[in-house]
């Protein structure tokens, strides 16, 4: 009985503590834009990582395509501002075993490229889908990118 009467004497003694909101407390609308990333491959092993929030997709071979042509010792990569056509040729790959044409999986203007490949070549065979991009390029019709494969579409042509 004294406990009780001891903790409502203490609660007494303190001065009312009013809710007073703080910042953090605060809730936070912002305006989240919400990106969609979506990775798609054509027939002729390359790949794209196209951004729909900038328009832009980053091309690259795949891993498939790498280990076919074994170690790569030269690549050819498109002009700066190069106005590019789904299928058209934009470069090319020169390995040990063989060569092989790049083509531009989707249409648009070249916006930039891995000046990286020019000195270390072999950096499309250690990642070609990461470190060893070739180019990006700014789609100039983003609907393109619906027509290419999937990952699992992709994988069932490599396997056939």
């Amino acid at each position: 009985m004294q406990t009780i009467l001891r903790t409502a004497a203490l609660r007494a003694a303190r001065p009312s503590r009013a809710f007073v909101a703080r910042p953090s407390a605060m809730p936070l609308y912002r305006t989240q834009l919400r990106t969609l990333v979506t990775k798609r491959y054509t027939t002729d092993h390359e790949a794209v990582i196209f951004d729909d929030a900038t328009g832009v997709g980053i091309v690259s071979i795949t891993d498939y395509a790498q280990s076919s042509l074994g170690d790569v010792v030269f690549v050819e990569l498109p002009a700066l501002g190069t106005e590019v056509g789904q299928g058209d040729q934009i470069g090319a790959v020169e390995s040990v075993k063989a060569a092989s044409d790049i083509y531009a999986p989707v249409s648009g203007s070249v916006e930039e490229i891995n000046d990286t490949l020019s000195s270390e070549p072999g950096l499309l065979n250690k990642s070609p889908e990461e470190k060893g991009w070739l180019c990006k390029i700014k789609l100039s019709n983003p609907a393109e990118i619906e027509g290419l494969l999937t990952e699992e579409a992709y994988k069932a042509h490599c396997e056939a």
